[in-house]
């Protein structure tokens, strides 16, 4: 699927553009210097039509992040979310995958970002299941990445686009060695997180993942802590060091995109017995469950889209 291609509209400034004809030029700010902020989003078929999961929740994070890196949202949230709403049903989407972004103009170019217009766009396109129902079950092959995560700074705790240049090549490194995702440390050698994932891991029917000193404060992570405590998962959240993974009963990544996928091994190191263990399982099934709207509880993170 090339993106570019696509046929359909996008919110772009306020207004709605043809999907082909959203471009912006080639000296714009944010395409050169990654200082941008974004969300990814997602919606699903539900009992009572496509819905939207943690719409608010991803808003407020978009314009927390906007506010770390001093950039000014011209839109409210209010307007962004119904962004959201409106270009999915032009779209004629019952699933869909969302990414809200703000970003710098083409003004001028240069460090000193002043003067700058920022720009915001809501998109929306049919994304199945980003891991086919193999991998869903039977996991991923995980690589420790050599790259480390930065923390203990704003910035670090922001969804910045330029945050993911280290995540993009921390992958690439794992896939050309073999891998389907990384697992990378801290500065301080801790577990981390995923290249766009968080970490849990299972140990002695606790599940565990790392403090937000070390990773970033992801919405799937919060739903899974919160599910995890609604089935009465003995739960902890603390730093991490990697002999524990390596010597752990079950681990799973967390992503909006992912949603809960297990970690079959890490650098080549069977977790357990490389299948995806009970409470894994039992926390996938219950995601997957609340998002498609198949749970009484928690029915306002649902935002139904009005068609």
């Amino acid at each position: 699927m090339v993106l570019s291609d696509l046929e359909g509209f996008i919110w772009f400034d306020g207004k709605i553009v043809e999907w082909k004809e959203a471009k912006v030029h080639v000296l714009t700010h944010t395409l050169h210097y990654g200082l941008g902020v974004f969300e990814g989003v997602r919606a699903y078929s539900t009992p009572t039509g496509t819905s939207i999961f943690r719409l608010d929740d991803h808003i407020d994070r978009l314009f927390q992040s906007a506010e770390t890196v001093g950039l000014s949202i011209p839109f409210s949230a209010e307007q962004l979310k119904d962004a959201h709403g409106e270009i999915i049903s032009l779209n004629n989407l019952k699933e869909a995958y969302m990414r809200p972004m703000c970003f710098y103009g083409s003004e001028s170019l240069g460090i000193r970002a002043d003067s700058l217009t920022v720009h915001s766009i809501v998109a929306a396109w049919e994304w199945p299941s980003y891991l086919d129902p193999e991998t869903q079950e039977k996991g991923l092959k995980v690589k420790v990445s050599s790259f480390r995560r930065q923390v203990r700074n704003k910035l670090s705790k922001a969804k910045v686009n330029g945050n993911y240049v280290q995540s993009i090549v921390a992958l690439n490194e794992a896939i050309e060695q073999g891998f389907e995702e990384t697992l990378m440390l801290d500065t301080d050698n801790f577990v981390a997180e995923g290249s766009g994932e968080n970490f849990f891991m299972v140990k002695d029917n606790k599940l565990i993942t790392p403090d937000l000193d070390s990773c970033l404060d992801g919405i799937t992570r919060r739903t899974v802590i919160e599910l995890a405590e609604e089935l009465n998962i003995d739960f902890e959240e603390r730093k991490i060091v990697l002999d524990e993974v390596f010597n752990c009963d079950e681990a799973f990544f967390t992503g909006t995109a992912v949603e809960v996928v297990p970690i079959n091994s890490v650098d080549n190191k069977k977790i357990s017995d490389g299948s995806r263990g009970p409470i894994t399982e039992k926390l996938q099934k219950t995601y997957l469950e609340q998002v498609r709207g198949k749970r009484a509880t928690n029915a306002d993170w649902l935002t139904t889209v009005e068609t």
